[in-house]
């Protein structure tokens, strides 16, 4: 009898061997990242799998004296640290930097909420949320924070910042909400006031705002509520979205659709259009489906969860959406698969010479589906005269060095910003540092802000 269990057992175990062969995990990158990056990437065959390949790298933080690898010609500083978990950046008019430390809301007690937090534990994003906006001021240019003040505190997972119209607005995960601003403030007290309810928490919780080009609207990007659509579309609603925000009359409608997690966003100074860094899905293998930078129109419509990259369809979500693949715009330019672009800002504000000197900045955040892990970094897509990126162009490296030789990451590279002297700002959310980029000998520049 003993011996038809130990049989039994093995067969098991054989088979479950078998079936882990059969989903090909982990699955492995069969395609460099430069393959699947530019205006024509390669977009292989689907390997969707149950069992999720993962990859994440886990955070260890940066020792004593290290710092990321800047591009030739450029050099990096630390602007600021001792930070908790910051996620983004935002320039006042005067040079005062505010920073978002923020982190998710507290998960669910699911399975899946079980696993994820034990993920981004991994990760360096299982802390909570500071839920704080903290303002960091250099008073004397030297490239270095002489005053870090607790700007406004009690917000909830508070991500995106945007100054318009003497209001300082902040895009919490569920409420978009404003304050009355003062030049030169170093706190704000006022209980903010209520604009538009968002679809709060769920996966991809951070929210961001920016000014339309307009000068009437607001832009708030807001991510799905899950990978594909796995937990109902009824979910979904008003989500995977850009919307535009009228605020005096605190009305809201959605701008585009079928962007998975557009964070970033920008409004581009060579065209005045609108553009965005979304993370497309997970789990079809390690070589798709490239995370993307694109100009986004009033109407469009980007095909999540039902297409991807103009059209490919994700036979794994139900029920399908037939009418809708012909309508599916193409993006304009793919990062690479699960780079996690999060930050994104333009060349303009951002003087690093002239091989930077017209393009977009964005800061990949790092990939956790992918074998070998991609993304870590913050790159620049050379842009032509015209507005758009430049033909047959890759992404460039300008900083690199957040994974160390194990793998292990001593930082994440989330917002990116101009400060006033032309330096690239980079939060890390992982080595809790702001990081300063300048061309080699600009250093700080002594310029006095108007306070």
């Amino acid at each position: 009898m003993r011996k038809h269990i130990l049989i039994v057992l093995g067969l098991l175990v054989l088979a479950g061997v078998g079936i882990f062969v059969w989903l090909g995990w982990p699955d492995k990158a069969q395609l460099d990242v430069a393959a699947v990056t530019g205006q024509r990437p390669t977009i292989s065959e689907p390997r969707s799998q149950i069992i999720p390949t993962v990859k994440v790298a886990e955070a260890v933080g940066w020792p004593a004296g290290a710092k990321p690898t800047p591009a030739a010609g450029l050099t990096v500083e630390r602007f600021a640290d001792g930070l908790d978990h910051p996620r983004w950046l935002y320039r006042l008019p005067n040079g005062d930097v505010l920073v978002a430390e923020s982190n998710s809301p507290p998960r669910g007690h699911s399975f899946v909420d079980r696993v994820m937090r034990y993920l981004m534990g991994r990760a360096g994003a299982g802390v909570p949320s500071a839920n704080r906006i903290t303002l960091l001021r250099d008073a004397n240019g030297d490239g270095k924070v002489d005053l870090k003040s607790v700007f406004m505190s009690g917000l909830n997972s508070p991500h995106g910042m945007a100054l318009f119209e003497g209001q300082l607005y902040i895009a919490n995960t569920d409420a978009l909400v404003r304050v009355p601003y003062t030049e030169g403030a170093t706190k704000i007290s006022a209980k903010p006031e209520l604009v538009i309810k968002l679809p709060g928490g769920e996966n991809h919780w951070a929210r961001n705002v920016i000014p339309a080009e307009d000068g009437r609207t607001l832009y708030v990007s807001v991510g799905s509520a899950s990978n594909i659509g796995e937990k109902g579309l009824d979910l979904e609603h008003r989500r995977a979205t850009i919307l535009q925000v009228w605020p005096k009359e605190k009305r809201s409608r959605i701008y585009a659709a079928g962007l998975r997690n557009a964070n970033g966003m920008a409004i581009n100074p060579q065209s005045n259009q609108l553009w965005t860094v979304v993370n497309e899905r997970d789990m079809l293998g390690s070589d798709i489906v490239p995370d993307y930078l694109t100009a986004v129109e009033l109407g469009d419509h980007f095909g999540w969860p039902w297409y991807y990259w103009g059209g490919y369809p994700d036979k794994r979500v139900e029920p399908a959406n037939p009418q809708l693949q012909q309508y599916s715009k193409r993006p304009d330019y793919a990062l690479g698969p699960h780079v996690a672009a999060l930050g994104l800002t333009f060349a303009g504000d951002v003087k690093l010479g002239q091989r930077f000197a017209t393009g977009a900045f964005i800061g990949e955040h790092g990939s956790w589906n992918r074998v070998p892990p991609s993304g870590y970094k913050v790159v620049f897509v050379p842009f032509g005269p015209r507005g758009w990126p430049v033909a047959g162009a890759k992404p460039v490296d300008v900083l690199t060095g957040f994974l160390n030789a194990d793998g292990e990451a001593q930082g994440r590279p989330v917002g990116v910003i101009g400060d006033r002297t032309g330096a690239l700002l980079v939060a890390d959310d992982v080595g809790n540092v702001i990081w300063r980029v300048t061309a080699a000998g600009q250093g700080g520049a002594r310029q006095t802000a108007a306070r």
